[in-house]
Parts: C-alpha cells; sequence; structure tokens
C-alpha cells in the first residue's frame, strides 16, 4: 500500500468505527429522550400489538413448518430488540407470513420439518440475515433497496398469499401432505385426496374463518385472529374434540427465550441456505423500509434507512441467538401501533413484554389450540395480503410494472422462491438500467414567444444551428444511444454546421460520454463545423475539466443557458445563409433580420451552375495589389462581419444591396469580390455578371483562406 492510501484507509476507518458506534448507540438516544408523558400512550399501543401479535406468532411459524414456540420467541425478541434499534417510532418488527414462507422455501432443501437440522439451519438463517442487514446499514448501502420495484414486492406478495392458502389446506382438511410438494402438486394432491378429509376439522376451520370474517365486517376493530382462536380451542375444549382426531398444538413451554447454538462454523450448510438468505434479507429491508416511510409519511418523522437496517440487523440476530427465526417489518402491526396512539419506539418494546407475559402465563391453554383454525387464520391473512387495488393500479399505469409484477408472482407459484424474488428484483434493476440507458434525446427549437424550447417535429428548423436536448445520465450505458440520435439528427439535416447541447438536465457523466462527446465534436469539426454546451451541471463540469474536455471543446464553448443562442447568433452564425439562405425566422434574434431573395436577379434563376466565375487565391490578390494592379476589393459580408476583420483596402457592398447598388461599381475595373468562405461572392459575381461586368473573379475560399494564409487584416 503506498504512502499516499495509508492516511485515506486510517480515515474510512474512523469513519466506520465511528457510524458503527453511532448506530449501536441506538437504544441511549431513544431513552435519553423518553418523557413520561409519553408512557401511557405507548404502554396502550403495546398491549393493542401485543394481541394483534400472538396469534401471528404462532401462525407464520407454522407457515415455516417450525414449532410455535419458535414464533413466539421471535416475536419478544425481535419486537424488543428492532424497536430499541430502529429508527421509525411505529415500525413493529417480528415474524411475518413472507418472510416465513421464504424460510420455509430455503429449509426445505436442508433438512426436514420437525427435526434438530431444520430448527438450528432456522437460527443460522437468522443470523445470517441479521449480519446481512447490519452489514449493510453500517456500509451506507441503504440506498440499494431503492432498485427493487415496488411491482416486485405487490407481485412477490401476492404469489406468497396464494402459496400459503395452498400450503394450509392441507391442515384445513387435516390431510397427511408432504410440506415439499409443488404449487402444482399441492393442488394435485389435494384434490386427490378430498374425499379423505377431516369433517370436524373442516368444520372447526371454516367456523374460524366465518368468524373473522364477519368480525372483519361488523367489529373492525376487535382482534379477529385471537377471538377466532379463542373460539375455535373453547369448541375443542367443550366438546372433546382432539379425541375425534383434531390435531392441536399442545401445550407450550413456559419460559423466557432459550439461548441457541446455531452451526456458525457449518460452512457447507451456510453455502446451501445463502442463497435465501439474500433473498428475504432484501425482500425484508424493502418491506420494513417501505412500511416506515409510508407511517411516517403520515408523522412527519425523519427516517434514518441506515440505522432502520442496522435495527433490522440486530433484529434478526437476536432472534437466531435466542431461539428464534427470520423477522421482518410487519405492515399489519405497524399501522396497529400507529392507529393505537404510540408515541415512541419503547411502544414495540412493550409489545414484546407483553406477549413474554402471555407465554409465561397462558402457554398451557394452548393444548386446546386446533391445527385446523390456525389454517383458517392464515387463509384468511394470506388472502388480505393479495393487495387487489394495488394491482389493478399497476395494470392499468405501466405496462412494463405489469409485467415485473405477472413475472414476480408466476415465478413465487412455479419456482424456487428464493429464486423468484431475486429474478423479480433483477428484471426490476434491469428494466432500471435500460430505461436510463435509452434517455430522451431530441432535436428542439424556440417555441412561439421565443420563451421556452419544444420538440422540433413539424416546426421550422436552423438550417445552420441543430440544438438537441438530452433527459437522463450520460454513462456507459446511454453514450451509444446518445451518440446515435446525435448522429441520426445530423444526417438528416447535414447543412447544419453547428449543435448546441442543452445538458441541464444531464446529472452524471463517465468517462464513457465524454468519449463519445469527442467523437461528436470530432464529427462537426471535420465538416468544418463546431459543437457547444449549455447547462452543463456544476458537478458534470468538474468531471470534464478533470479528464481535460473542456481544454478539448475549448472554455468559450460552455453558454449559460439563458444566453446560449444570443452568443451563437451574433459570434458563431453567418449572417448570410440568415439573410439570403433562410427563409424561416426560428429565434427571437431572427426577427429583426432583413430577408433578401435574390432569384430574380438572375437571368437564369435555379440555374446559376452554368455561370462561370473566374476565381483569384488569396496569395494572386495580394500579388496582384503589392504590383499596384487596378483592382477594386468589393466585401459583399455584412457590416458587423466587415468590422471584425477585412482586407486592407476592402470597399464594403453587403449582398443584399449588390442587385441596386451593382451598377453604381466602375466597369473600367478588375473587381474582386469577397466574402467569409467565397459562396456569397460567387453569387455576386453571377450577379454582376448578369448586370454586364466582365472583369469579375471571387476570392477563392474567402476571407476563411486569406487569414489561414496568414496576410494582414484591417479591423474597425
Amino acid at each position: 500500500m503506498s504512502t499516499l492510501s495509508l492516511p485515506a484507509a486510517s480515515r474510512a476507518a474512523r469513519r466506520f468505527s465511528g457510524d458503527l458506534l453511532k448506530y449501536l448507540s441506538q437504544p441511549l438516544h431513544h431513552l435519553r429522550g423518553y418523557q413520561r408523558a409519553d408512557l401511557l400512550p405507548d404502554l396502550l399501543a403495546g398491549l393493542t400489538v401485543a394481541v394483534v401479535l400472538l396469534p401471528q406468532a404462532i401462525a407464520y411459524a407454522l407457515i415455516a413448518e417450525l414449532p410455535p414456540q419458535t414464533g413466539l420467541y421471535a416475536a419478544i425478541v425481535a419486537a424488543i430488540v428492532g424497536s430499541l434499534w430502529g429508527s421509525s417510532r411505529h415500525l413493529h418488527t417480528g415474524p411475518t407470513n413472507a418472510a416465513s414462507l421464504l424460510v420455509l422455501s430455503t429449509l426445505l432443501a436442508v433438512a426436514s420439518p420437525g427435526t434438530p437440522q431444520y430448527l438450528a439451519a432456522a437460527g443460522l438463517m437468522a443470523v445470517m440475515v441479521g449480519v446481512a442487514r447490519l452489514l449493510m446499514g453500517v456500509a451506507h448501502l441503504g440506498v440499494l433497496v431503492n432498485f427493487v420495484s415496488d411491482s416486485v414486492i405487490i407481485g412477490f406478495t401476492a404469489g406468497a398469499g396464494v402459496l400459503i392458502s395452498a400450503n394450509q389446506l392441507r391442515h384445513f382438511l387435516r390431510m397427511e401432505l408432504a410440506s415439499e410438494l409443488s404449487f402444482v402438486e399441492t393442488l394435485a394432491q389435494t384434490a386427490r385426496h378430498l374425499p379423505e378429509a377431516h369433517l370436524p376439522s373442516l368444520l372447526l376451520a371454516a367456523g374460524t374463518t366465518l368468524a373473522m370474517v364477519l368480525l372483519k365486517r361488523f367489529r373492525p376493530t376487535w382482534p379477529n385472529a385471537l377471538i377466532g382462536m379463542a373460539l375455535a380451542s373453547l369448541a375443542v375444549g367443550f366438546f372433546d374434540l382432539h379425541e375425534q382426531g383434531v390435531q392441536v398444538l399442545g401445550e407450550l413451554p413456559r419460559s423466557l427465550p432459550p439461548l441457541a447454538k446455531p452451526p456458525l462454523l457449518d460452512l457447507q450448510l451456510i453455502g446451501r441456505i445463502s442463497t435465501g438468505a439474500l433473498a428475504v434479507s432484501a425482500i425484508g429491508l424493502v418491506e420494513a423500509l417501505s412500511i416506515a416511510r409510508s407511517i411516517a409519511a403520515q408523522t412527519g418523522q425523519h427516517l434514518d434507512s441506515n440505522q432502520e437496517f442496522v435495527g433490522q440487523g440486530m433484529a434478526n440476530l437476536a432472534a437466531g441467538f435466542l431461539s428464534g427465526y427470520t423477522c421482518s417489518g410487519s405492515f399489519t402491526r405497524s399501522a396497529v401501533n400507529y392507529t393505537a396512539g404510540a408515541r415512541t419506539p419503547l411502544a414495540g418494546v412493550f409489545s414484546g413484554l407483553f406477549v413474554l407475559g402471555a407465554v409465561l402465563v397462558f402457554a398451557p391453554l394452548a393444548v386446546y389450540l386446533p391445527r385446523a383454525a390456525l389454517a383458517g387464520v392464515l387463509i384468511v391473512t394470506a388472502y388480505n395480503m393479495i393487495d387487489r387495488d394495488e394491482m389493478r393500479r399497476i395494470w392499468r399505469g405501466s405496462a412494463g410494472d405489469s409485467a415485473i409484477m405477472t413475472a414476480t408472482m408466476l415465478a413465487t407459484l412455479f419456482l424456487q422462491l428464493e429464486f423468484a424474488v431475486l429474478a423479480g428484483m433483477i428484471v426490476s434493476f434491469a428494466r432500471f438500467i435500460l430505461r436510463t440507458s435509452m434517455p430522451n434525446v431530441y432535436p428542439v427549437v424556440p417555441d412561439a414567444s421565443f420563451q421556452h424550447f419544444v420538440s422540433q417535429q413539424d416546426l421550422p428548423y436552423c438550417p445552420q444551428l441543430g440544438i438537441m436536448t438530452m433527459e437522463g445520465p450520460l454513462y456507459f450505458g446511454a453514450a451509444h444511444h446518445v451518440e446515435e440520435a446525435i448522429r441520426a439528427n445530423q444526417e438528416k439535416h447535414p447543412e447544419q454546421a453547428f449543435l448546441l447541447l442543452r445538458m441541464h438536465m444531464v446529472d452524471h457523466l463517465d468517462v464513457s460520454g465524454i468519449h463519445m462527446l469527442e467523437s461528436v465534436v470530432r464529427l462537426y469539426r471535420k465538416r468544418g463545423g463546431d459543437v457547444y454546451l449549455s447547462g452543463v451541471r456544476r458537478g458534470v463540469h468538474e468531471r470534464m475539466a478533470a479528464v481535460g474536455f473542456d481544454s478539448f471543446l475549448g472554455h468559450d464553448h460552455f453558454l449559460p443557458r439563458e444566453e446560449a443562442i444570443s452568443f451563437l447568433f451574433h459570434k458563431v452564425l453567418q449572417p448570410s445563409v440568415c439573410i439570403y439562405e433562410c427563409d424561416v425566422r426560428v429565434f427571437a434574434e431572427c426577427q429583426a433580420l432583413p430577408k433578401t431573395s435574390l432569384k430574380e436577379h438572375l437571368q437564369a434563376p435555379g440555374d446559376i451552375t452554368r455561370h462561370i466565375v473566374p476565381t483569384w487565391l488569396p496569395s494572386t490578390l495580394r500579388a496582384n495589389l503589392e504590383n499596384g494592379q487596378d483592382v477594386l476589393l468589393v466585401d459583399v459580408r455584412e457590416p458587423r462581419e466587415f468590422k471584425a476583420g477585412h482586407i486592407p483596402g476592402a470597399s464594403l457592398l453587403p449582398l443584399r444591396m449588390l442587385p441596386q447598388q451593382g451598377s453604381e461599381l466602375p466597369r473600367d475595373r478588375t473587381l474582386v469580390l469577397v466574402c467569409r468562405s467565397g459562396r456569397r461572392s460567387r453569387l455576386g459575381a453571377i450577379i454582376l455578371q448578369d448586370l454586364g461586368y466582365s472583369q469579375v473573379y471571387n476570392l477563392n475560399g474567402g476571407m476563411l483562406a486569406w487569414e489561414a494564409a496568414g496576410y494582414p487584416m484591417a479591423v474597425e
């Protein structure tokens, strides 16, 4: 390592350690500013959330084919730790249906449900997810979740809802079906074994489902899941349904979350579940951050995305080491937390403590909790996961988003779940790359008021100056598209020698963009024109200066947006073209220019190529002037061009005045006509030939050739 890089590495290490200390000390920030007036609202909100959390924790653990107590331990630990180390005042962390389904999909590939290996792998996965989220937060990678489209989340949750419902049918009907079956196989096996359905379990599950639906309809504020499960437990106990084949959970352990020992050194196991851990890390972070932002938009709270990542990471680490499993932010419980009046993150802490109290006191009552009733609860929950209103909005709004949502949902149903999530994220990211790689690049002209630029379309355009607007970053993915658009416009209007690129909407530029601009500049300069830039942002200009592009282009070629057209009109464009060859007035500056047509002054209109106009080279003219030959130099440019520089001794007679005043020129002298490049002067010589002049010559190459030869000039 070089001596120059050591201080930079040292600063980076100190910054990293400082950020780590700041993020990990977040609980002190919450506790230090806590006010006594917030205690009662937080306690009531925590109790309300705990009523919802208790049945969800059990049900979601069963989705993952984990013991019910694993869900309860995760609910207790994640709610407390996630609230203390998070940023949001209302985000509630714990078991969720989507995360549970991802855990099931990942763990089925490494162990069988109910085995110690399966439980150990669940703890290890929580630790891996926790480490990933923690590192992302400390490394300020919170911005990465912005690349996951909402369409991916909507499609995944809809697919997950369908999968959960299908997987719970075997418990709803009490069928002995394997957990490893695919979606199609599950439906086929369920239909095949439908005559074997256990009627008491079916009635119990259907009754629980109906009770939840009715409570949701007529008493929406009541905890319908808890009430439904309680009614089902009472029915089991009262009618002794557990003796008639109804499966029950059995008594839960009454204890604090015990310390677990996940197999942290089993590299083979880590490799096998790493893909699933990455998928659940990403999808959980997007879920949590989306929930936190939606509530913060109503409360006005400023969120720290990286701190939220740290909170989610710490919650999963704690759950992994305390006999829980992978957790995430819950939209339902976060919304309940907010509407119940929570004021600080300690409301989430209290919800975890209330669940802990319920576990210590009421755990024996779970002996009557029927598995079929829990299946009914999960099916209702899964149905609510499908956001039908948002799906309709996406279908109506964007074909691209609709394709991403549909692809993710179908992949969720028919592919391995962790790959489905990653595939949706990759498609979302690819769509972003595709869109940014094809920024809008189009020719523009001033509108009728000359205040704004509008797309050229069928509007008149300037024959000398092309103007193009670029919208979007000019990076390696977009450089080719932008260059092709510029070249296409140049081929469509080959007479436009000059190009103005409006870059006020270009916020990023890399070396590929620089190379593209250099190529365009060379193209125009090779054809005798040039390129100018307007509205270049400061950061983009600094990048250009760092690589020397500003010197290559020319410092005077960077123009302010408001003054670009005026500068080019007065300093760059040829007035002769504006006056004699252009019959439109595109710019405000054009309005005062006289428009002159010389065709009526030619004896053979449209056939001027038949005129033979003799030419003199600059060296011939200079030699004849020095030899004292009687030569009259007639400069046919405009006055401002003439004043900027002309051949000593030349007389000014603009081309537009030549038909009227040309006959006053002496006929016994040799006339040499001069303009900038020789084009106007040739036309003037033709006019004088038609007026009867015979000794008329055109200066070959005009003033450009005279200056290139190094001959003297006069300036007024």
